[in-house]
């Protein structure tokens, strides 16, 4: 079965073998995508390498049906976007693929959610429908063995209380939230926290100036007493993350991984350090299309450390996403 064998990618070779395995399969069950590689002149009997791999635009997934093969959608997840603004959407047709590939990574980088104590601070998606971070996020709440595990909406005061006393009772406890609610957060209430991780999504979206990734954490981690801010990098049309546990550098799971393409050629790619569009491979998504080239800016500093930077200038801000550069 597909998704067993890329969910047990072990090295290099084994992602580069079923990388293009997976784009041979979309190439010829994905309407939407075979017509953007035709254009290309890619097809898979001269796509020898990832690096020859068209990678479609993300904006495709705004006014376009991308699904790979025949099956209905489980559910639809959806970007946020201002009012009146075409919004993404994601086929999703099996519901399992993206359940299993959100629980192995954050049990990679994180451990089993069973023992986490798991705080979601997540306003802005709460109040809408078809927010995949809120699937995640409710998964791995019922997944916790803690009752105390939950959503915050706007009550501040009680998350606090809360807070500080899971803090002093030395549990192991993360607190998932939308940049702008977290600044509300310490902005309101004094922290010093010991054995919380802090794990910022992005998104401002409207409610707040954009900052820099680095202002941001500065403040988050001065008013949490804490010494690094984690992030999550996701996004509506993906089924996999890829988590930072400090500094806005990134690690992806063994069936992700991002390249990084030359702003002014697509489909060149950048030299270590030199700052580019992002393209991601996401072999989870093999429903739908694993190969997109995302609005995001970012750098590779090693072999699967990657510095993701901002957007592009003329990108619109879109739901769990980054912040403006």
């Amino acid at each position: 079965m597909l998704s067993e064998r890329i969910f047990n990618i072990s090295n290099q070779k084994d992602f580069n073998e079923l990388a293009l395995e997976v784009f041979s399969y979309q190439y010829q069950h994905n309407q939407v995508y075979r017509e953007f590689c035709q254009l290309l002149k890619r097809n898979p009997e001269n796509v020898s390498t990832i690096e020859k791999i068209p990678f479609l635009p993300i904006d495709f997934f705004k006014n376009k049906k991308v699904v790979s093969g025949t099956n209905s959608e489980e559910i639809i997840f959806t970007s946020s976007g201002t009012t009146g603004a075409a919004t993404s959407k994601h086929y999703v047709t099996n519901l399992k693929v993206y359940e299993q590939s959100f629980l192995k990574a954050f049990e990679l980088f994180y451990g089993k959610p069973e023992e986490t104590v798991i705080l979601a601070l997540l306003p802005s998606y709460l109040e809408r429908q078809g927010s995949s971070l809120i699937y995640m996020a409710d998964s791995l709440i019922k997944r916790s063995k803690y009752p105390e595990s939950g959503f915050y909406l706007n009550d501040l005061k009680s998350l606090q209380i809360k807070l500080k006393e899971l803090d002093k009772s030395g549990k192991k406890i993360l607190l998932l939230g939308v940049s702008f609610a977290l600044l509300d957060l310490v902005e309101n209430y004094d922290f010093n926290l010991k054995n919380t991780t802090i794990m910022e999504t992005g998104g401002m979206k409207g409610r707040r100036k954009e900052m820099i990734r680095e202002e941001l954490h500065q403040i988050l981690s001065k008013g949490f007493g804490v010494e690094k801010i984690h992030s999550e990098y996701g996004m509506t049309e993906l089924l996999s993350q890829a988590y930072s546990k400090g500094d806005g550098i990134f690690e992806t799971p063994p069936w992700m991984k991002i390249l990084i393409r030359d702003a002014e050629d697509a489909l060149s790619y950048q030299p270590q350090y030199k700052t580019g569009g992002i393209n991601l491979i996401d072999l989870a998504n093999f429903n739908s299309c694993s190969f997109i080239a995302t609005q995001d800016l970012g750098r590779k500093i090693k072999e699967n450390k990657i510095e993701i930077l901002g957007r592009f200038d003329n990108s619109d801000i879109r739901g769990c996403n980054l912040l403006i550069l």
